[in-house]
Protein backbone atom coordinates (compact mmCIF):
# COMPACT_ATOMS: atom_id res chain seq x y z
CA UNK A 1 0.00 0.00 0.00
CA UNK A 2 1.48 3.29 -1.16
CA UNK A 3 -0.56 5.95 0.62
CA UNK A 4 1.01 8.73 -1.44
CA UNK A 5 0.01 6.94 -4.65
CA UNK A 6 -3.49 6.43 -3.23
CA UNK A 7 -3.93 10.13 -2.45
CA UNK A 8 -2.48 11.10 -5.82
CA UNK A 9 -5.09 8.82 -7.38
CA UNK A 10 -7.73 10.75 -5.44
CA UNK A 11 -6.32 14.04 -6.75
CA UNK A 12 -6.38 12.78 -10.36
CA UNK A 13 -9.92 11.49 -9.86
CA UNK A 14 -10.97 14.94 -8.58
CA UNK A 15 -9.29 16.70 -11.50
CA UNK A 16 -11.11 14.43 -13.93
CA UNK A 17 -14.40 15.31 -12.20
CA UNK A 18 -13.52 19.01 -12.50
CA UNK A 19 -12.92 18.48 -16.21
CA UNK A 20 -16.27 16.73 -16.64
CA UNK A 21 -18.00 19.59 -14.85
CA UNK A 22 -16.35 22.18 -17.07
CA UNK A 23 -14.26 23.71 -14.26
CA UNK A 24 -11.10 22.65 -16.11
CA UNK A 25 -10.73 22.50 -19.91
CA UNK A 26 -10.48 19.18 -21.73
CA UNK A 27 -7.13 17.70 -22.73
CA UNK A 28 -4.98 18.68 -19.75
CA UNK A 29 -1.98 16.47 -19.03
CA UNK A 30 -1.89 15.34 -15.40
CA UNK A 31 1.45 13.48 -15.68
CA UNK A 32 3.35 16.09 -13.66
CA UNK A 33 0.81 16.30 -10.87
CA UNK A 34 2.57 15.11 -7.70
CA UNK A 35 1.63 14.35 -4.12
CA UNK A 36 4.51 14.40 -1.63
CA UNK A 37 5.38 15.37 1.93
CA UNK A 38 5.34 19.17 2.45
CA UNK A 39 8.68 20.84 3.04
CA UNK A 40 7.45 21.94 6.46
CA UNK A 41 5.60 19.20 8.37
CA UNK A 42 3.63 21.91 10.19
CA UNK A 43 1.84 22.67 6.91
CA UNK A 44 0.15 19.30 6.68
CA UNK A 45 0.58 15.62 5.92
CA UNK A 46 0.87 15.87 2.15
CA UNK A 47 0.96 18.56 -0.51
CA UNK A 48 0.06 18.62 -4.18
CA UNK A 49 1.36 20.89 -6.93
CA UNK A 50 -1.71 20.24 -9.13
CA UNK A 51 -2.84 23.87 -9.30
CA UNK A 52 0.66 25.13 -10.04
CA UNK A 53 1.30 22.80 -12.99
CA UNK A 54 -2.20 23.02 -14.47
CA UNK A 55 -2.94 26.77 -14.15
CA UNK A 56 -1.01 27.89 -17.23
CA UNK A 57 -2.31 25.25 -19.69
CA UNK A 58 -5.81 25.72 -18.22
CA UNK A 59 -5.46 29.52 -18.57
CA UNK A 60 -6.60 29.97 -14.99
CA UNK A 61 -5.17 31.44 -11.82
CA UNK A 62 -3.43 28.79 -9.66
CA UNK A 63 -5.49 29.72 -6.59
CA UNK A 64 -8.74 29.30 -8.52
CA UNK A 65 -7.70 25.77 -9.53
CA UNK A 66 -6.56 25.06 -5.97
CA UNK A 67 -9.78 26.33 -4.38
CA UNK A 68 -11.93 24.18 -6.66
CA UNK A 69 -9.72 21.13 -6.10
CA UNK A 70 -9.82 21.65 -2.32
CA UNK A 71 -13.63 21.45 -2.37
CA UNK A 72 -13.51 18.16 -4.25
CA UNK A 73 -10.87 16.63 -1.98
CA UNK A 74 -12.51 17.52 1.34
CA UNK A 75 -15.64 15.70 0.20
CA UNK A 76 -13.64 12.48 0.54
CA UNK A 77 -13.53 10.96 4.06
CA UNK A 78 -9.78 10.37 3.75
CA UNK A 79 -9.13 14.14 3.69
CA UNK A 80 -9.71 16.07 6.89
CA UNK A 81 -8.52 19.41 5.57
CA UNK A 82 -7.28 20.94 2.29
CA UNK A 83 -5.67 24.37 2.59
CA UNK A 84 -4.42 26.59 -0.23
CA UNK A 85 -0.99 28.04 0.49
CA UNK A 86 1.06 30.70 -1.26
CA UNK A 87 0.39 31.08 -4.97
CA UNK A 88 -1.54 27.83 -5.21
CA UNK A 89 0.03 24.89 -3.41
CA UNK A 90 -2.52 22.67 -1.72
CA UNK A 91 -1.67 21.25 1.71
CA UNK A 92 -3.64 18.21 2.87
CA UNK A 93 -4.34 16.82 6.32
CA UNK A 94 -5.41 13.21 6.31
CA UNK A 95 -7.84 11.41 8.59
CA UNK A 96 -5.96 9.76 11.52
CA UNK A 97 -7.38 6.33 10.70
CA UNK A 98 -5.27 6.32 7.51
CA UNK A 99 -2.08 6.35 9.58
CA UNK A 100 -3.43 3.57 11.77
CA UNK A 101 -4.27 1.62 8.63
CA UNK A 102 -0.69 1.97 7.43
CA UNK A 103 0.59 0.37 10.65
CA UNK A 104 -1.74 -2.59 10.18
CA UNK A 105 -0.78 -2.93 6.52
CA UNK A 106 2.93 -2.97 7.36
CA UNK A 107 2.27 -5.88 9.72
CA UNK A 108 -0.21 -7.75 7.55
CA UNK A 109 1.44 -7.46 4.14
CA UNK A 110 4.79 -9.30 3.86
CA UNK A 111 5.42 -7.30 0.67
CA UNK A 112 4.80 -3.89 2.26
CA UNK A 113 7.11 -1.46 0.48
CA UNK A 114 7.79 -3.73 -2.46
CA UNK A 115 6.81 -2.23 -5.78
CA UNK A 116 5.68 -3.32 -9.23
CA UNK A 117 7.42 -0.25 -10.67
CA UNK A 118 9.94 -2.41 -12.56
CA UNK A 119 7.20 -4.57 -14.11
CA UNK A 120 9.75 -7.32 -14.78
CA UNK A 121 11.97 -5.09 -16.92
CA UNK A 122 15.33 -6.84 -17.43
CA UNK A 123 18.19 -4.79 -15.98
CA UNK A 124 21.89 -5.62 -16.13
CA UNK A 125 23.98 -4.03 -13.37
CA UNK A 126 27.69 -4.31 -14.08
CA UNK A 127 29.91 -3.37 -11.16
CA UNK A 128 33.39 -3.83 -9.67
CA UNK A 129 34.89 -5.24 -12.93
CA UNK A 130 38.40 -4.77 -11.54
CA UNK A 131 41.43 -5.90 -13.51
CA UNK A 132 42.24 -9.47 -12.39
CA UNK A 133 45.71 -8.51 -11.24
CA UNK A 134 45.18 -8.84 -7.50
CA UNK A 135 42.63 -8.85 -4.70
CA UNK A 136 40.13 -6.03 -4.46
CA UNK A 137 41.29 -2.88 -2.70
CA UNK A 138 39.52 -0.15 -0.74
CA UNK A 139 38.90 1.77 -3.95
CA UNK A 140 36.77 -1.10 -5.26
CA UNK A 141 34.76 -1.45 -2.05
CA UNK A 142 32.44 1.45 -2.65
CA UNK A 143 31.56 0.33 -6.17
CA UNK A 144 30.96 -3.21 -4.95
CA UNK A 145 28.64 -2.09 -2.14
CA UNK A 146 26.85 0.48 -4.29
CA UNK A 147 26.30 -1.93 -7.19
CA UNK A 148 25.04 -4.71 -4.94
CA UNK A 149 22.69 -2.44 -2.98
CA UNK A 150 21.38 -0.91 -6.21
CA UNK A 151 20.71 -4.39 -7.57
CA UNK A 152 18.81 -5.34 -4.41
CA UNK A 153 16.83 -2.10 -4.55
CA UNK A 154 15.80 -2.66 -8.17
CA UNK A 155 14.84 -6.24 -7.40
CA UNK A 156 12.72 -4.98 -4.48
CA UNK A 157 11.05 -2.54 -6.87
CA UNK A 158 10.01 -5.26 -9.30
CA UNK A 159 12.84 -5.33 -11.84
CA UNK A 160 14.44 -8.52 -13.15
CA UNK A 161 18.06 -7.87 -12.16
CA UNK A 162 21.32 -9.52 -13.23
CA UNK A 163 24.54 -8.71 -11.36
CA UNK A 164 27.52 -8.91 -13.67
CA UNK A 165 31.30 -8.69 -13.40
CA UNK A 166 33.36 -7.94 -16.51
CA UNK A 167 36.80 -9.53 -16.25
CA UNK A 168 39.31 -7.24 -17.97
CA UNK A 169 41.59 -10.10 -18.96
CA UNK A 170 42.33 -9.06 -22.52
CA UNK A 171 44.92 -6.32 -22.01
CA UNK A 172 48.65 -6.06 -21.42
CA UNK A 173 48.17 -5.91 -17.62
CA UNK A 174 47.58 -9.69 -17.49
CA UNK A 175 50.96 -10.25 -19.13
CA UNK A 176 52.50 -8.11 -16.38
CA UNK A 177 50.63 -10.23 -13.84
CA UNK A 178 51.98 -13.44 -15.37
CA UNK A 179 55.55 -12.12 -15.29
CA UNK A 180 55.09 -11.02 -11.66
CA UNK A 181 53.84 -14.51 -10.76
CA UNK A 182 56.84 -15.98 -12.55
CA UNK A 183 59.12 -13.94 -10.27
CA UNK A 184 57.30 -15.34 -7.21
CA UNK A 185 57.71 -18.81 -8.73
CA UNK A 186 61.47 -18.27 -9.05
CA UNK A 187 61.49 -16.98 -5.48
CA UNK A 188 59.72 -20.17 -4.33
CA UNK A 189 62.53 -22.14 -6.00
CA UNK A 190 65.05 -20.28 -3.84
CA UNK A 191 66.20 -17.69 -6.35
CA UNK A 192 66.61 -14.01 -5.49
CA UNK A 193 64.38 -11.77 -7.59
CA UNK A 194 63.83 -8.05 -8.06
CA UNK A 195 60.46 -6.53 -8.83
CA UNK A 196 60.94 -3.78 -11.39
CA UNK A 197 58.64 -0.80 -11.78
CA UNK A 198 55.43 -1.86 -13.44
CA UNK A 199 55.30 -5.32 -11.90
CA UNK A 200 53.06 -6.40 -9.04
CA UNK A 201 55.10 -6.90 -5.84
CA UNK A 202 52.22 -7.75 -3.49
CA UNK A 203 52.51 -10.61 -1.02
CA UNK A 204 49.26 -12.03 -2.37
CA UNK A 205 51.25 -13.53 -5.28
CA UNK A 206 53.52 -15.58 -2.97
CA UNK A 207 51.03 -18.49 -2.61
CA UNK A 208 50.54 -18.50 -6.38
CA UNK A 209 54.28 -18.81 -6.94
CA UNK A 210 54.52 -21.54 -4.31
CA UNK A 211 51.75 -23.52 -6.00
CA UNK A 212 53.52 -23.28 -9.35
CA UNK A 213 56.73 -24.55 -7.77
CA UNK A 214 54.86 -27.50 -6.25
CA UNK A 215 53.14 -28.37 -9.55
CA UNK A 216 55.97 -27.77 -12.04
CA UNK A 217 59.15 -27.96 -10.02
CA UNK A 218 61.83 -26.18 -12.06
CA UNK A 219 60.33 -27.12 -15.46
CA UNK A 220 59.19 -23.57 -16.22
CA UNK A 221 62.73 -22.23 -15.85
CA UNK A 222 63.74 -24.36 -18.83
CA UNK A 223 61.10 -22.78 -21.08
CA UNK A 224 61.25 -19.59 -23.11
CA UNK A 225 58.91 -16.78 -22.02
CA UNK A 226 56.82 -17.23 -25.15
CA UNK A 227 56.06 -20.75 -23.94
CA UNK A 228 55.38 -20.18 -20.23
CA UNK A 229 53.67 -16.79 -20.52
CA UNK A 230 50.32 -18.08 -21.92
CA UNK A 231 50.27 -20.85 -19.29
CA UNK A 232 50.93 -18.49 -16.42
CA UNK A 233 48.53 -15.89 -17.75
CA UNK A 234 45.55 -18.25 -17.46
CA UNK A 235 46.80 -19.76 -14.20
CA UNK A 236 47.31 -16.33 -12.63
CA UNK A 237 43.93 -14.96 -13.76
CA UNK A 238 42.19 -17.99 -12.24
CA UNK A 239 44.07 -17.48 -8.97
CA UNK A 240 43.26 -13.76 -8.85
CA UNK A 241 39.59 -14.31 -9.67
CA UNK A 242 39.46 -16.80 -6.79
CA UNK A 243 40.77 -14.04 -4.49
CA UNK A 244 38.30 -11.53 -5.92
CA UNK A 245 35.38 -13.91 -5.39
CA UNK A 246 36.49 -14.35 -1.78
CA UNK A 247 36.67 -10.57 -1.35
CA UNK A 248 33.18 -10.13 -2.75
CA UNK A 249 31.86 -12.91 -0.52
CA UNK A 250 33.34 -11.19 2.54
CA UNK A 251 31.13 -8.21 1.68
CA UNK A 252 28.10 -10.39 1.00
CA UNK A 253 28.24 -9.75 -2.76
CA UNK A 254 27.36 -12.59 -5.12
CA UNK A 255 27.54 -12.10 -8.87
CA UNK A 256 25.17 -13.82 -11.28
CA UNK A 257 27.50 -13.61 -14.28
CA UNK A 258 31.24 -13.26 -14.85
CA UNK A 259 32.02 -12.19 -18.43
CA UNK A 260 35.50 -12.31 -19.93
CA UNK A 261 37.00 -9.65 -22.18
CA UNK A 262 39.44 -12.23 -23.56
CA UNK A 263 36.49 -14.33 -24.77
CA UNK A 264 35.57 -11.52 -27.17
CA UNK A 265 38.83 -11.83 -29.12
CA UNK A 266 39.12 -14.33 -31.93
CA UNK A 267 35.42 -15.14 -31.81
CA UNK A 268 34.15 -12.53 -34.24
CA UNK A 269 32.21 -10.68 -31.54
CA UNK A 270 34.24 -7.47 -31.76
CA UNK A 271 34.10 -7.57 -35.55
CA UNK A 272 30.35 -8.22 -35.40
CA UNK A 273 29.68 -5.24 -33.15
CA UNK A 274 31.74 -2.89 -35.33
CA UNK A 275 30.02 -4.24 -38.43
CA UNK A 276 26.64 -3.51 -36.85
CA UNK A 277 27.75 0.12 -36.49
CA UNK A 278 29.20 0.14 -40.00
CA UNK A 279 25.84 -0.96 -41.42
CA UNK A 280 24.37 2.22 -39.94
CA UNK A 281 27.05 4.37 -41.57
CA UNK A 282 28.66 5.07 -38.21
CA UNK A 283 32.15 3.68 -38.95
CA UNK A 284 34.56 5.62 -41.12
CA UNK A 285 38.27 6.28 -41.65
CA UNK A 286 39.52 9.67 -40.58
CA UNK A 287 41.98 11.69 -38.55
CA UNK A 288 40.90 13.31 -35.32
CA UNK A 289 42.11 16.72 -34.23
CA UNK A 290 44.53 16.62 -31.33
CA UNK A 291 42.54 17.21 -28.13
CA UNK A 292 43.58 19.98 -25.80
CA UNK A 293 45.56 19.05 -22.71
CA UNK A 294 46.85 15.53 -22.09
CA UNK A 295 46.55 13.29 -25.15
CA UNK A 296 44.46 10.14 -24.61
CA UNK A 297 46.21 6.85 -25.36
CA UNK A 298 43.92 6.04 -28.31
CA UNK A 299 44.67 9.28 -30.21
CA UNK A 300 46.98 9.16 -33.21
CA UNK A 301 48.06 11.93 -35.62
CA UNK A 302 47.14 9.68 -38.56
CA UNK A 303 44.10 7.99 -40.05
CA UNK A 304 42.21 5.58 -37.83
CA UNK A 305 38.96 3.68 -37.96
CA UNK A 306 36.47 5.86 -36.10
CA UNK A 307 32.99 5.48 -34.60
CA UNK A 308 30.74 8.43 -35.39
CA UNK A 309 29.67 8.68 -31.75
CA UNK A 310 28.79 12.38 -32.09
CA UNK A 311 25.59 11.27 -33.84
CA UNK A 312 24.53 9.73 -30.54
CA UNK A 313 25.40 12.50 -28.11
CA UNK A 314 29.19 12.27 -27.73
CA UNK A 315 31.48 15.30 -27.88
CA UNK A 316 33.91 13.84 -30.46
CA UNK A 317 34.09 10.73 -32.60
CA UNK A 318 36.04 7.84 -31.08
CA UNK A 319 38.73 5.49 -32.47
CA UNK A 320 37.86 1.79 -32.54
CA UNK A 321 40.90 0.60 -34.50
CA UNK A 322 44.44 1.96 -34.51
CA UNK A 323 46.37 2.73 -37.69
CA UNK A 324 48.27 -0.56 -37.29
CA UNK A 325 45.05 -2.58 -37.35
CA UNK A 326 44.90 -3.31 -33.62
CA UNK A 327 41.68 -2.69 -31.73
CA UNK A 328 41.56 0.23 -29.31
CA UNK A 329 40.47 -0.50 -25.75
CA UNK A 330 37.04 0.93 -26.65
CA UNK A 331 36.31 -1.71 -29.30
CA UNK A 332 35.96 -4.73 -26.96
CA UNK A 333 33.86 -2.61 -24.60
CA UNK A 334 31.51 -1.86 -27.48
CA UNK A 335 31.32 -5.58 -28.27
CA UNK A 336 30.75 -6.46 -24.62
CA UNK A 337 27.83 -4.08 -24.33
CA UNK A 338 26.49 -5.44 -27.60
CA UNK A 339 26.35 -8.88 -25.97
CA UNK A 340 24.19 -7.38 -23.20
CA UNK A 341 21.79 -5.97 -25.77
CA UNK A 342 21.69 -9.31 -27.58
CA UNK A 343 20.96 -11.08 -24.30
CA UNK A 344 17.72 -9.13 -24.11
CA UNK A 345 18.34 -6.59 -21.37
CA UNK A 346 16.03 -3.58 -21.44
CA UNK A 347 18.21 -1.35 -19.29
CA UNK A 348 21.95 -1.32 -18.60
CA UNK A 349 23.66 0.18 -15.58
CA UNK A 350 27.45 0.46 -15.34
CA UNK A 351 29.11 1.36 -12.05
CA UNK A 352 32.49 2.97 -12.72
CA UNK A 353 35.12 4.66 -10.62
CA UNK A 354 35.22 8.46 -10.82
CA UNK A 355 38.32 8.27 -13.05
CA UNK A 356 36.13 6.85 -15.83
CA UNK A 357 34.04 10.00 -16.15
CA UNK A 358 35.37 10.69 -19.64
CA UNK A 359 34.17 7.29 -20.76
CA UNK A 360 30.47 7.87 -20.09
CA UNK A 361 29.35 9.68 -23.26
CA UNK A 362 31.13 7.34 -25.68
CA UNK A 363 29.67 4.26 -23.99
CA UNK A 364 26.17 5.73 -23.97
CA UNK A 365 26.59 6.58 -27.66
CA UNK A 366 27.60 3.00 -28.48
CA UNK A 367 24.63 1.49 -26.62
CA UNK A 368 22.25 3.97 -28.22
CA UNK A 369 23.54 3.17 -31.69
CA UNK A 370 23.64 -0.61 -31.26
CA UNK A 371 20.16 -0.81 -29.75
CA UNK A 372 18.49 1.74 -32.02
CA UNK A 373 17.83 3.83 -28.92
CA UNK A 374 15.75 1.03 -27.39
CA UNK A 375 18.12 0.16 -24.53
CA UNK A 376 19.13 2.79 -21.98
CA UNK A 377 22.51 2.97 -20.26
CA UNK A 378 22.94 4.73 -16.93
CA UNK A 379 26.54 5.11 -15.78
CA UNK A 380 26.97 5.69 -12.05
CA UNK A 381 30.36 7.03 -10.97
CA UNK A 382 31.63 6.30 -7.47
CA UNK A 383 33.99 8.80 -5.89
CA UNK A 384 37.03 8.03 -3.77
CA UNK A 385 36.95 6.76 -0.20
CA UNK A 386 39.32 8.51 2.18
CA UNK A 387 40.34 6.60 5.29
CA UNK A 388 40.61 8.40 8.65
CA UNK A 389 41.01 7.55 12.29
CA UNK A 390 40.07 10.17 14.91
CA UNK A 391 39.94 12.74 12.11
CA UNK A 392 43.47 12.04 10.88
CA UNK A 393 44.35 10.28 7.59
CA UNK A 394 44.79 6.59 8.38
CA UNK A 395 47.13 4.25 6.54
CA UNK A 396 46.32 0.61 7.11
CA UNK A 397 48.67 -2.27 6.38
CA UNK A 398 49.52 -2.74 2.73
CA UNK A 399 49.80 -6.48 2.35
CA UNK A 400 49.08 -5.98 -1.33
CA UNK A 401 52.29 -4.04 -1.88
CA UNK A 402 50.93 -0.75 -3.21
CA UNK A 403 47.33 -0.59 -2.03
CA UNK A 404 45.08 -1.29 0.94
CA UNK A 405 43.03 -4.43 0.50
CA UNK A 406 39.27 -4.63 0.82
CA UNK A 407 39.62 -7.50 3.27
CA UNK A 408 41.74 -5.30 5.58
CA UNK A 409 38.81 -2.90 5.81
CA UNK A 410 36.24 -5.65 6.40
CA UNK A 411 38.42 -7.33 9.03
CA UNK A 412 38.68 -4.04 10.91
CA UNK A 413 34.97 -3.13 11.13
CA UNK A 414 32.93 -5.99 9.63
CA UNK A 415 30.82 -6.17 6.46
CA UNK A 416 27.67 -4.56 7.91
CA UNK A 417 29.44 -1.39 9.02
CA UNK A 418 31.44 -1.26 5.80
CA UNK A 419 28.34 -1.53 3.64
CA UNK A 420 26.18 0.95 5.57
CA UNK A 421 28.88 3.61 5.78
CA UNK A 422 29.60 3.28 2.05
CA UNK A 423 25.94 4.16 1.41
CA UNK A 424 25.70 7.20 3.67
CA UNK A 425 26.77 9.49 0.84
CA UNK A 426 25.55 9.78 -2.72
CA UNK A 427 27.78 7.68 -4.97
CA UNK A 428 29.34 10.65 -6.80
CA UNK A 429 30.29 12.50 -3.60
CA UNK A 430 33.63 11.82 -1.83
CA UNK A 431 33.28 9.70 1.30
CA UNK A 432 35.36 9.91 4.47
CA UNK A 433 35.56 6.60 6.32
CA UNK A 434 36.62 7.29 9.91
CA UNK A 435 37.40 4.07 11.79
CA UNK A 436 36.80 5.68 15.15
CA UNK A 437 33.48 7.23 14.15
CA UNK A 438 31.99 4.10 12.59
CA UNK A 439 32.59 2.12 15.78
CA UNK A 440 31.41 4.63 18.36
CA UNK A 441 27.97 4.26 19.93
CA UNK A 442 26.35 7.61 19.25
CA UNK A 443 23.92 9.38 16.96
CA UNK A 444 26.91 10.58 14.95
CA UNK A 445 27.40 6.97 13.83
CA UNK A 446 24.48 6.21 11.49
CA UNK A 447 25.17 2.46 11.52
CA UNK A 448 24.83 2.27 15.30
CA UNK A 449 21.89 4.67 15.34
CA UNK A 450 19.79 2.60 12.93
CA UNK A 451 20.80 -0.76 14.41
CA UNK A 452 20.04 0.53 17.91
CA UNK A 453 16.53 1.48 16.80
CA UNK A 454 15.96 -2.04 15.50
CA UNK A 455 17.37 -3.51 18.71
CA UNK A 456 15.02 -1.32 20.77
CA UNK A 457 12.04 -2.65 18.81
CA UNK A 458 13.10 -6.19 19.64
CA UNK A 459 13.64 -5.21 23.26
CA UNK A 460 10.01 -4.06 23.48
CA UNK A 461 8.80 -7.33 21.96
CA UNK A 462 10.87 -9.42 24.40
CA UNK A 463 9.71 -7.49 27.45
CA UNK A 464 6.09 -7.58 26.33
CA UNK A 465 6.25 -11.32 25.82
CA UNK A 466 7.78 -11.74 29.28
CA UNK A 467 4.86 -9.67 30.65
CA UNK A 468 2.39 -12.07 29.04
CA UNK A 469 1.36 -9.73 26.21
CA UNK A 470 1.01 -11.46 22.85
CA UNK A 471 3.19 -9.85 20.19
CA UNK A 472 2.18 -12.12 17.35
CA UNK A 473 1.41 -10.07 14.27
CA UNK A 474 -2.14 -11.41 14.01
CA UNK A 475 -2.90 -10.08 17.49
CA UNK A 476 -1.20 -6.75 16.85
CA UNK A 477 -3.13 -6.35 13.58
CA UNK A 478 -6.38 -6.98 15.45
CA UNK A 479 -5.56 -4.32 18.05
CA UNK A 480 -7.58 -1.09 18.26
CA UNK A 481 -5.14 1.64 17.19
CA UNK A 482 -7.53 4.57 17.59
CA UNK A 483 -5.76 5.55 20.82
CA UNK A 484 -2.54 6.32 18.95
CA UNK A 485 -3.08 10.04 18.73
CA UNK A 486 0.05 11.65 20.24
CA UNK A 487 1.92 13.74 17.63
CA UNK A 488 5.04 11.58 18.03
CA UNK A 489 3.05 8.39 17.47
CA UNK A 490 1.40 9.84 14.38
CA UNK A 491 4.78 11.13 13.20
CA UNK A 492 6.25 7.61 13.34
CA UNK A 493 3.24 6.21 11.47
CA UNK A 494 3.71 8.89 8.80
CA UNK A 495 7.35 7.91 8.40
CA UNK A 496 6.32 4.27 7.98
CA UNK A 497 3.85 5.40 5.29
CA UNK A 498 6.72 6.98 3.34
CA UNK A 499 8.51 3.64 2.88
CA UNK A 500 6.79 2.47 -0.36
CA UNK A 501 7.20 5.93 -1.86
CA UNK A 502 10.88 6.06 -0.91
CA UNK A 503 11.55 2.68 -2.52
CA UNK A 504 10.10 3.88 -5.81
CA UNK A 505 11.98 7.20 -5.75
CA UNK A 506 15.29 5.48 -4.98
CA UNK A 507 14.68 2.88 -7.71
CA UNK A 508 13.71 5.47 -10.33
CA UNK A 509 16.88 7.47 -9.69
CA UNK A 510 19.18 4.44 -9.13
CA UNK A 511 20.17 5.94 -5.76
CA UNK A 512 20.32 3.40 -2.92
CA UNK A 513 21.77 6.02 -0.56
CA UNK A 514 18.21 7.35 -0.26
CA UNK A 515 17.32 4.15 1.60
CA UNK A 516 20.16 4.73 4.09
CA UNK A 517 18.96 8.31 4.65
CA UNK A 518 15.39 7.14 5.16
CA UNK A 519 16.50 4.52 7.68
CA UNK A 520 18.29 7.19 9.68
CA UNK A 521 15.09 9.30 9.68
CA UNK A 522 12.80 6.50 10.82
CA UNK A 523 15.36 5.49 13.47
CA UNK A 524 15.19 9.09 14.73
CA UNK A 525 11.42 8.77 15.07
CA UNK A 526 11.78 5.51 17.03
CA UNK A 527 14.37 6.98 19.39
CA UNK A 528 12.34 10.17 19.88
CA UNK A 529 9.22 8.24 20.87
CA UNK A 530 11.26 5.98 23.15
CA UNK A 531 12.84 8.97 24.89
CA UNK A 532 9.48 10.69 25.36
CA UNK A 533 8.31 7.57 27.17
CA UNK A 534 11.05 8.10 29.75
CA UNK A 535 9.24 11.26 30.91
CA UNK A 536 5.63 10.51 29.96
CA UNK A 537 4.52 7.05 31.13
CA UNK A 538 1.46 7.17 28.83
CA UNK A 539 3.81 7.01 25.83
CA UNK A 540 5.63 3.89 26.96
CA UNK A 541 5.08 0.91 24.71
CA UNK A 542 4.14 -1.41 27.52
CA UNK A 543 1.31 -0.09 29.72
CA UNK A 544 1.12 -2.08 32.93
CA UNK A 545 -2.23 -3.87 33.28
CA UNK A 546 -3.50 -2.57 29.92
CA UNK A 547 -3.00 -5.29 27.34
CA UNK A 548 -5.09 -3.67 24.57
CA UNK A 549 -3.36 -0.30 24.88
CA UNK A 550 0.04 -2.00 25.00
CA UNK A 551 -0.68 -4.04 21.87
CA UNK A 552 -1.66 -0.88 19.97
CA UNK A 553 1.60 0.82 20.88
CA UNK A 554 3.60 -2.34 20.22
CA UNK A 555 1.94 -2.65 16.79
CA UNK A 556 3.33 0.80 15.91
CA UNK A 557 6.89 0.07 17.02
CA UNK A 558 6.80 -3.42 15.48
CA UNK A 559 5.72 -1.90 12.12
CA UNK A 560 8.70 0.45 12.30
CA UNK A 561 10.93 -2.56 12.96
CA UNK A 562 9.56 -4.34 9.90
CA UNK A 563 10.41 -1.38 7.69
CA UNK A 564 13.89 -0.93 9.21
CA UNK A 565 14.60 -4.62 8.65
CA UNK A 566 13.44 -4.40 5.02
CA UNK A 567 15.58 -1.33 4.39
CA UNK A 568 18.66 -2.90 5.91
CA UNK A 569 18.01 -5.96 3.78
CA UNK A 570 18.16 -3.85 0.63
CA UNK A 571 21.48 -2.40 1.79
CA UNK A 572 22.78 -5.88 2.54
CA UNK A 573 23.09 -5.17 6.26
CA UNK A 574 22.00 -7.71 8.88
CA UNK A 575 19.60 -6.15 11.44
CA UNK A 576 20.78 -6.76 15.01
CA UNK A 577 18.39 -8.17 17.61
CA UNK A 578 20.13 -6.56 20.56
CA UNK A 579 23.11 -4.27 21.15
CA UNK A 580 26.07 -5.85 22.89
Amino acid sequence: MNLFAEIRGLVIESLNAMTSEGILPEGLDFANVAVEPPRDAAHGDMATNAAMVLAKPAKMKPRDVADALALKLTADPRIDLAEVAGPGFLNLRLAPNLWHGIVKTALADPNFGRSTLGAGIKVNVEFVSANPTGPLHVGHTRGAVFGDALSSLLDYAGYDVTREYYINDGGAQVDVLARSVYLRYLEALGQEVAFEDGTYPGDYLIPVGNTLAEVYGDKLTKMEEAEWLPMLRDFSIDAMMHLIREDLASLGVEMDVFSSEKALYGTGQIEGAIEALRMQGLIYTGTLEAPKGKLPEDWEPREQTLFKSTEHGDDVDRPVMKSDGAWTYFAPDIAYHYTKIERGFDQLIDVFGADHGGYVKRMKAAVSALSGGEVSLDVKLTQLVRLFKDGEPFKMSKRAGTFIMLRDLVEQVGPDVTRFVMLTRKNDAPLDFDFAKVQEQSKDNPVFYVQYAHARVNSVLRKATEAGISCEDKDLIAADLSGLIHPSEISLAKKIAEWPRMVEIAARTNEPHRIAFYLFDIASEVHALWNLGNDDVTLRFIQEGEVATSQAKIALIRAAGVVISSGLGILGVTPVQEMR
